[in-house]
């Protein structure tokens, strides 16, 4: 496997596992991780995570600048990639 798989598939792993602590915190009532980091995440190559993070915990889903930004950077990260490749 090459870097890029590997940094990729961390990154996606990274952002499903923060969206799924962010929503289980939201339900608590405890700390949240903000809005900026998750979509950071999402743009540095956890766009697929992010995404399926929202769906599997229905988290954001509502949010306008995730249903712009998360479609977005998955085409950018997809670009990337096969560029990259």
């Amino acid at each position: 496997m090459s870097p890029l798989q590997l940094y990729i598939i961390g990154m996606n792993l990274f952002s499903f596992i923060l969206m799924g602590w962010d929503k289980l915190s939201a339900i608590k009532g405890k700390w949240r991780i903000s809005e900026k980091v998750l979509l950071s995440i999402s743009l540095l190559g956890g766009s697929i995570g992010t995404l399926f993070g929202m769906l599997i915990f229905h988290h954001k889903t509502k949010k306008p600048l995730f249903q712009i930004i998360i479609p977005l950077s998955i085409l950018i990260n997809g670009i990337i990639i096969y560029f990259y490749q």
